[in-house]
């Protein structure tokens, strides 16, 4: 199914459970003007009339190059004292999809989700079979050593000093499971995309792999919706949160920001877990909403303006989205963000 020709909308987070005292001006500077070029590398795909899913992996490979985002340079460490990266990809209009898991030698893990959609039979591949498929497309391995900061590297030690405790986490990021990117997009052919990309939870064990690269739980699009979300991974594989909106926009009709609120606002927090989640649907409405006390997100549409917010008292432009395409989305005036 196809939409008729609308102006183009690119979405992006850079992670929930941002806390604003945690945050120096210094790197919430980085982080505001990190969102701002991937929202210009991804609008720039749009409008040179490239495709949403040019759009996506423009912007996600922007945050997986910060050591600001927990993607890329920048991801957190395992238990081990490893980065194991975790992405994927799908095309709204044909709902091809491509992901790869746990792989530790990819550094812009996006594109590799982007390629084993396009050049595989198959929808997700992990670790040294991932890595190898890479290097059989000529893709380059880099080292894992290029994915440290010192930053994570921290994190990773006060967690192991607590786990030997026997305490809880007490830094939020490393005891809420955050920080993972996403971008969905709508291009001119009315065509959506949605895609995300994560270091996963820091300190986690045994080969976990979260909702990230799971098609349905952390990202999904079909012709009417895309999500990507962001957020403590088990809850959104359970409750397959991304499909979950998706389902309620296309077969019931659902405004995509209340159907977007009622999972990750109600069914997610009722289990126990926590995040966000950016979803667009195919008239331009978009939704953002999250139950933390910030997440990183960015917005820019046919006006040609980013617009990027992080915590929760700013405005993030999308009680405000572009101008429905028909009448059909008129009534968009669900749950706000």
């Amino acid at each position: 199914m196809s939409h008729a020709a609308v102006p183009p909308v690119l979405v992006i987070h850079g992670g929930a459970g941002v806390i604003r005292r945690e945050l120096s001006p210094a790197k919430e500077k980085a982080i505001r003007a990190a969102m701002t070029r991937a929202l210009e590398s991804g609008y720039a795909q749009l409008k040179a009339g490239k495709s949403s899913v040019d759009a996506v992996s423009a912007a996600i490979v922007v945050l997986e190059d910060d050591p600001n985002f927990n993607a890329g340079k920048g991801a957190v460490f395992t238990h081990d004292g490893k980065n194991e990266l975790d992405a994927a990809i799908m095309d709204g209009d044909t709902r091809r999809a491509g992901a790869v898991a746990g792989v530790e030698r990819i550094r812009n893990p996006i594109l590799l989700a982007r390629a084993v959609m396009e050049k595989t039979s198959y929808v997700m591949l992990s670790g040294q079979g991932a890595e190898a498929f890479a290097q059989s497309i000529g893709m380059p391995l880099v080292d894992p050593s290029y994915f440290r900061t010192e930053e994570r590297w921290q994190q990773l030690q006060k967690a192991l000093k607590e786990d030997g405790a026997g305490k809880s986490h007490e830094d939020e990021e490393t005891a809420k499971h955050f920080g993972t990117v996403g971008a969905v997009a709508l291009d001119a052919q009315g065509h959506l995309a949605a895609g995300t990309s994560t270091g996963g939870m820091t300190d986690k064990r045994w080969g976990r792999i979260g909702d990230s690269p799971i098609i349905g739980a952390g990202t999904y699009a079909n012709s009417d919706c895309a999500v990507s979300g962001t957020g403590w991974g088990e809850y959104y594989i359970r409750t397959v949160a991304a499909h979950s909106i998706c389902m309620q926009v296309s077969q019931m009709r659902v405004p995509i920001k209340r159907a977007a609120a009622v999972v990750i606002n109600q069914e997610i927090p009722a289990l126990g877990g926590n995040g966000g989640a950016i979803a667009l649907d195919a008239h331009g409405n978009i939704a953002i909403p999250f139950n933390t006390d910030g997440m990183c997100r960015g917005w820019i549409d046919a006006s040609g303006v980013p617009h990027v917010a992080i915590y929760g008292d700013e405005d993030d432009g999308s009680s405000a989205p572009p101008a429905p395409a028909s009448a059909a989305s008129a009534d968009d005036t669900g749950d706000q963000p």
